[in-house]
């Protein structure tokens, strides 16, 4: 869903061939003067620690994705700027990127789908020439709409089965990051946004309310709500803490209240946006339901996340809706997932085969897994839940057929156990093949619907928001050998 916009200069803001860091391009030509640009390659996209401690993350970005890919272009701006850098490209190299179009496949999870670490979220399998160019836009999406994903997660699950607001655009870092932030929030069980861009683009519910210089622009806190609830009186939520909730804001309202009930019409809610949000939840109830209106909502705000309302649950608040925007929007306690991109397969020189490649580090978590994986999550068929991810080479069949299977920790090697009475739920599906979209992407409340789906296939130990059971992500006998075997070709002491 491509939004293109003019800039300084009349350039269009939303072609995004540039959208990469320069060693990208310096590779790309670095290929193309060596002939080797048009070797296949598969990338994995994955991320290797869970944010913010959660159990869990919420794979989102794949939609942004598939648009950047379907409608990459370098078009005539974008070369000009390249002929101009220090490089000296040859214009050989310029020509190709005229005619660049990606071609290859991209397999991924859906999104929406609960996800865990060093499992691919997303593989690319393409010319080298076409996979380099699109790791960093790749992971720019990935990583910052599952990240939010997840958050929203958190928040739904502590806000159990209330009402949850996404209000985070003011905050939130530029104006993609606010409409794309509330579409991931969306799909964890955000229920609307306060962004009408979002909800043009993406058909999500759109709520708001005032602001205090609603109140402040009035002669008397009274003034203002009844010219409010004149101009929209059929969907009326006053803030009430401009100047005193309880001995000002919410008497007020109660007798907006009754304006409008004597027109036939109710008051939707009240909002409280300072203070002691438990207490004055309590009072302000109190208030609203002696003058008969318990059925008008109490909606709060003043920079919620999941452990505030989980707290403020606790102590017994009288709250039904949340709006939550800083924390939300920009996942103020982790602002980064960290995934990341790596070469697994590569073209072999003298032929067409695929042999695979590992990176090696000093830090055991980041050596790469080498080869191209599939990876299959394996549902209990007696319990019906999610025991673990399983991740194996196109050619093994005995995870598709349901063959006993071992289970063995890679980073524990000597846990391990046999699985078999089991359904393999393959993770990774065609989603571009040969530079086509294999099929339509489904609407984002099919993505919601599978995404509490999938939260039913996990024990409520995984889920839980402080020390979640770690949930194990496996590797089958053949995958784990061909990795011990490289990193024993690869090793320092054979360099």
């Amino acid at each position: 869903m491509t939004i293109h916009f003019e800039g300084a200069g009349g350039m269009e803001y939303g072609h995004l061939a540039l959208h990469t860091d320069k060693y990208q391009i310096n590779m790309m030509y670095a290929h193309w003067k060596n002939g080797t640009h048009n070797r296949k390659a598969v990338f994995e996209a994955y991320f290797r620690k869970l944010p913010f401690g959660n159990g869990y993350a919420v794979f989102a970005g794949l939609e942004r994705i598939v648009d950047y890919v379907r409608t990459l272009r370098f078009h005539e701006h974008e070369l000009a700027f390249l002929q101009k850098q220090e490089e000296r490209y040859d214009e050989g190299f310029i020509e190709e990127l005229r005619k660049f179009r990606f071609t290859g496949d991209i397999y991924a999870v859906a999104e929406g789908t609960l996800v865990f670490p060093n499992e691919p979220l997303v593989r690319v399998e393409a010319r080298v020439f076409e996979a380099q160019l699109v790791e960093t836009a790749l992971l720019n999406f990935m990583n910052y709409q599952t990240l939010i994903a997840t958050k929203a997660a958190r928040i739904r699950r502590a806000a159990e089965q209330d009402i949850l607001m996404e209000f985070g655009t003011r905050r939130a870092q530029e104006a993609e990051a606010a409409v794309w932030g509330a579409r991931a929030s969306f799909i964890a069980g955000f229920d609307a946004t306060s962004n009408m861009r979002a909800a043009m683009l993406f058909g999500i519910p759109a709520k708001g309310t005032h602001a205090h210089a609603w109140v402040q622009a009035h002669d008397s806190e009274q003034e203002a709500f009844d010219r409010y609830a004149e101009a929209l009186p059929d969907d009326v939520t006053l803030l009430v803490d401009t100047y005193d909730t309880l001995l000002s804001g919410v008497p007020h309202a109660i007798s907006t209240a009754h304006r409008l009930a004597a027109m036939g019409k109710r008051m939707s809610a009240i909002r409280l946006d300072s203070g002691d949000l438990a207490y004055l939840s309590k009072e302000a109830r109190r208030q609203l339901d002696d003058a008969g209106f318990s059925d008008v909502r109490i909606v709060a705000s003043n920079d919620l996340d999941e452990s505030i309302i989980a707290e403020l649950k606790l102590q017994g608040a009288r709250i039904d809706a949340w709006g939550v925007g800083t924390q939300l929007i920009t996942a103020a306690d982790q602002p980064a997932l960290g995934g990341v991109y790596k070469l697994v397969a590569r073209e072999a020189v003298q032929n067409e085969e695929l042999v695979p490649v590992i990176k090696l580090s000093g830090n055991p978590e980041k050596v790469s897994t080498p080869g191209r994986k599939d990876v299959y999550r394996l549902i209990n068929r007696r319990t019906g839940r999610a025991e673990a991810d399983y991740m194996a080479f196109g050619w093994e069949n005995d995870v598709k057929r349901g063959d006993r299977i071992k289970l063995f920790d890679p980073m524990q090697t000597y846990r391990q156990r046999f699985m078999t009475d089991y359904d393999a739920v393959s993770l990774l599906q065609p989603i571009i093949i040969g530079g086509e979209l294999k099929a339509e992407l489904p609407t984002l409340s099919v993505i919601r619907a599978e995404h509490r789906r999938q939260l039913e296939l996990f024990p409520p130990e995984v889920l839980r928001k402080v020390n979640p059971q770690p949930f194990p992500v496996v590797l089958s006998d053949a995958v784990w050998e061909q990795k011990k075997r490289l990193i024993e070709q690869y090793g320092p002491h054979q360099q």
